[in-house]
């Protein structure tokens, strides 16, 4: 179980990772495994659901377009990549980097890719909490003694 969550772990990494960021770190960190396609990369929708509240009955809001890819790897390893928008060569990357990460060489993927991306990441987050907290107002209410 604990594999199923890491592996959904990399792979929402890579579908949220910036397009340009994610083809640089590929371009610099691994060899160029053979592969054949299982699912060439191509663009399609998914419906995006939400909750009132977070907690209410689930509706549907709208379509969002996604692009996807399946590859297997020589040695034998399938890999997938789900991205958001009509991004081919991201979905195909994805679906390299999620194939290598079943393999021996996931602790050289992870240390080359994943880690980076997971840590700018994190970074740009924090600077636009930092950025979004600079910004508040907070309200309070001033007891006056007529009370």
């Amino acid at each position: 179980m604990h594999e199923i969550e890491e592996r959904k772990g990399w792979i929402g990494l890579l579908a949220k990772a910036p397009a340009d960021r994610l083809a640089a770190l590929w371009e610099t960190a691994a060899e160029r495994p053979g592969f054949t396609h299982l699912r060439a990369p191509e663009v399609g929708g998914a419906m995006v659901r939400g909750r009132m509240g977070g907690t209410g009955a689930p509706f549907n809001l709208g379509e969002m377009t996604v692009t996807r890819c399946s590859v297997r790897l020589d040695s034998g390893e399938v890999g997938h990549g789900y991205v958001q928008g009509r991004d081919k060569a991201k979905a195909e990357t994805a679906a390299l980097i999620d194939a290598l990460m079943q393999t021996r060489a996931a602790g050289a993927i992870r240390d080359a890719i994943l880690t980076p991306l997971k840590a700018e990441m994190t970074k740009a987050k924090a600077d636009r909490a930092e950025k979004a907290a600079a910004t508040k107002v907070d309200f309070f209410t001033m007891v006056r003694g007529e009370d």
